[in-house]
């Protein structure tokens, strides 16, 4: 039973804590809204839709695992996966990335945000976990990406992982040139001294 309702317990927790509780500090210190996708066709915004399908996405993968066993094949379970093992490094990555991905978030304060804020200029945040990765956030996202393919190991959760992956690169490169625009110099100092990833 554990097996069946973790993965949905914790995207629950996931959502809620990673996005709509910093989303509703962030507003409520700022009278910002750091969700800044649209709904224009910029590339930007292009990302932002794909990131929401991808979202909707594992969620319908997750529900049909903890409540539809009987369509759960559908989604061709990988068998060879399905170890107690392999479950629990699923379960500690899970719990791993939402703890780093809380802490990267409180790091960066008022600056976090949903997509890039072309109208408000954010700090450069470069202490705590910030000295280690340019880009925290989304390595704690891409290994939440891993653990829910482990923890629930098939088809389409791995095609959630892959397109994730790529969507996280993609955006990742978007705002890069966005914080260079921006920040000039000093983030082109930072992006020479700390890695993209970790």
């Amino acid at each position: 039973m554990f097996v069946k309702t973790f993965p949905l317990i914790y995207l629950a927790g996931y959502v809620g804590v990673a996005f709509f509780w910093r989303s509703y500090v962030v507003r409520k210190r700022t009278g910002v809204n750091p969700v800044v996708f649209k709904g224009s066709d910029s590339a930007h915004d292009f990302i932002g839709r794909l990131f929401k399908l991808l979202f909707a996405a594992i969620v319908l993968v997750v529900v049909v695992h903890s409540f539809v066993p009987g369509a759960y094949e559908y989604l061709i379970p990988i068998h060879p996966l399905e170890s107690t093992r392999i479950r629990l490094i699923g379960i500690v990555l899970l719990l791993v990335s939402l703890a780093w991905t809380i802490l990267a978030q409180a790091q960066m304060g008022n600056s976090w945000r949903i997509g890039i804020d072309m109208e408000h200029r954010t700090q450069l945040v470069q202490t705590g976990v910030f000295r280690f990765s340019r880009n925290p956030i989304f390595v704690g996202m891409s290994v939440t990406l891993m653990g829910l393919f482990l923890v629930v190991p098939n088809v389409a959760t791995l095609i959630a992982l892959i397109v994730g992956m790529i969507l996280i690169g993609v955006q990742v490169r978007l705002e890069e040139d966005y914080l260079t625009t921006t920040h000039g110099d000093a983030y082109i100092a930072y992006r020479g001294n700390v890695r993209r990833w970790l």
